[in-house]
């Protein structure tokens, strides 16, 4: 289906038409969340991130032919553009966009509605990590690992026993420490090989759990990307990680996101070569003719970290 640009208008235009009372709909794109704290006045809500957006506006709207704008956050954010393409290959065709959203409405001076009308935005899109200190929430976080092999892949999780996170002036540091006997296994749930592989990777073949129950590991840094958007890594992180009885570095990229109540999540995954902490069972790099005991020197990681704000 062939697609037209969609004009957008400037504030002062749409503010002429409203006060004109000319037959016009104004649609906010945002969530409905966002809608209740502000708005602008006499506008529907059609949340564009939702699959229900048609179904939303079919009950503001069935005319195709009536003028809409949409609006969505700002002059960046393409909440507004997608809604609109959505609308022309539906087969509406008298949409227009208002150019700079509801930021730029109320940069040019026009009043707003919503519970939250006279409360600064709060930063949606960047990181902006509150100074405090912060403890883990052992039963939301955990670890999952796969570890693979030239025709099997085995997978599981390992729990954090306990953790505390500091953050002084934006920047994050902190130390957990891994319960190594509650690595568990998914792949083989339920065979009879399940406990075998267990007992294999708690062994001194791997992991050594009877001398070595625990592992830490440590942020010594964790630097905000430049522009550190929410939904995408925004975070580096680079600390110590010991396990055995070996320490060394480890570094890789996180997506952190802090909620309103100040709850941190943090969702990292990085592939960990496990031999330079002295796990060197299977690997080709000290032994040869292994057959079928040979193991993939990389272990694949994906953590996830909720930490609680201290009172």
């Amino acid at each position: 289906m062939n697609t037209t640009a969609i004009e957008k208008m400037s504030p002062k235009t749409v503010h002429q038409w409203v006060k004109a009372e000319k037959p016009l709909i104004l649609i906010d794109t945002l969530s409905h969340d966002h809608f209740k704290a502000i708005h602008l006045p006499g506008a529907k809500s059609a949340c564009v991130f939702e699959v229900t957006f048609l179904d939303q506006i079919a009950a503001i709207t069935t005319d195709k032919h009536t003028r809409i704008v949409l609006y969505g956050a700002n002059e960046r954010t393409m909440d507004a553009a997608v809604a609109a393409e959505k609308l022309q290959r539906a087969g509406f065709d008298n949409l227009f966009i208002l150019d700079g959203g509801i930021n730029g409405w109320r940069a040019a001076g026009y009043p707003a509605e919503g519970e939250s009308v006279d409360m600064p935005p709060p930063p949606e899109n960047l990181l902006a990590l509150k100074d405090g200190t912060y403890r883990v929430d052992i039963d939301q976080s955990v670890i999952e690992w796969a570890g693979h092999n030239p025709n099997t892949k085995h997978d599981g999780t390992v729990r954090i026993a306990k953790g505390e996170i500091g953050v002084k002036d934006g920047k994050p540091f902190g130390t957990f420490v891994i319960d190594m006997n509650a690595l568990e296994n998914k792949s083989l749930a339920g065979d009879e090989l399940q406990p075998v592989l267990l007992s294999h990777l708690k062994s001194d073949d791997f992991f050594f759990t009877r001398l070595f129950p625990t592992a830490t590991f440590t942020i010594k840094s964790g630097l905000p990307r430049k522009d550190p958007y929410l939904s995408a890594p925004n975070l580096d992180v680079q600390g110590e990680l010991t396990l055995k009885d070996v320490k060394a570095e480890l570094s890789f990229p996180a997506t952190v996101y802090q909620a309103h109540d100040g709850t941190i999540t943090a969702k990292g995954r990085f592939d960990l070569d496990r031999t330079r902490w002295n796990i060197i069972y299977g690997s080709t790099r000290f032994f040869e003719h292994l057959g079928m005991h040979l193991v993939f020197d990389m272990i694949h990681f994906e953590v996830k970290i909720v930490a609680l704000r201290n009172a």
